[in-house]
């Protein structure tokens, strides 16, 4: 069931994104979109990141745990960089960016926060499935959010 679950979240994360680089290749999406799929992908991340959250905070469950880690790593694979394309510093996509403009200027550190939060979400879906420890997995869920704020540290503008 897990698998499946997995699956769906994949399917759903990759939909969000724009699904293959082929896409991007036969047709350039507006710079609207770009951010408008940028946002969503975003907001599912953080919704998962709460769910993980809760079940520490609250009765711990381990399913939904493993659901939400294997949503946040296939949406950390999936290429964020495709969604910070020249033309999308600025412009509305669901509401207006809040992309700092210099994260277009810093493509090299971007790219490496991108790959510590795949990184970072792969191990956390790892131990996640492999282990009951509720301990050890709120720890790799600290190193997977600590991952998250060094970019909006650099990168996120105010909403």
């Amino acid at each position: 069931m897990n698998i499946i679950k997995s699956l769906i979240a994949t399917t759903l994360s990759l939909a969000i994104l724009g699904g293959s680089s082929l896409t991007f290749a036969e047709q350039a999406p507006k710079p609207e979109k770009l951010i408008q799929w940028r946002q969503s992908a975003y907001r599912v991340l953080e919704w998962n990141v709460a769910r993980i959250k809760s079940s520490f905070d609250g009765q711990y469950n381990k399913a939904d745990v493993v659901t939400s880690a294997n949503t946040i790593a296939a949406i950390a694979n999936a290429n964020f960089s495709g969604l910070f394309a020249t033309g999308t510093e600025t412009g509305k996509g669901w509401h207006a960016t809040s992309a700092n403009e210099k994260l277009f200027k810093e493509k090299a550190r971007f790219t490496e926060l991108s790959n510590n939060l795949s990184k970072e979400a792969a191990e956390l879906v790892k131990v996640a499935n492999s282990s009951n420890d509720a301990a050890g997995i709120k720890e790799q869920f600290g190193k997977l959010t600590k991952t998250c704020k060094a970019c909006h540290d650099d990168y996120k503008g105010d909403d």
